[in-house]
């Protein structure tokens, strides 16, 4: 299940973003989103479990949870869009 991860810290990597959903289980994939132009964060990224009631767990377990003092949002990602 591919997994939204929002609200989160400027200064949050790819290596936090694993660790913190590694506690529900195995992480495919993290991903931070970086602003191609500055090079910072966007403020919000992906994570990939494999397992879907370990990704449902993760959710239900962070979503507004506080990290690095901002609060989470976290939800299942939608497909992205794709334009004609």
């Amino acid at each position: 299940m591919n997994i939204y991860v929002g609200n989160l810290d400027f200064k949050v990597n790819e290596d936090d973003l694993e660790q913190l959903f590694n506690e529900f289980g195995s992480v495919s994939e993290a991903k931070v989103i970086i602003d191609k132009y500055n090079g910072r964060s966007k403020g919000f990224g992906f994570v990939t479990m494999e397992d879907n009631e370990e990704a449902k767990k993760a959710i239900d377990g962070l979503n507004g949870s506080s990290f690095k003092a901002r609060d989470l949002i976290v939800n299942e990602a939608k497909p992205k869009k794709t334009s004609f």
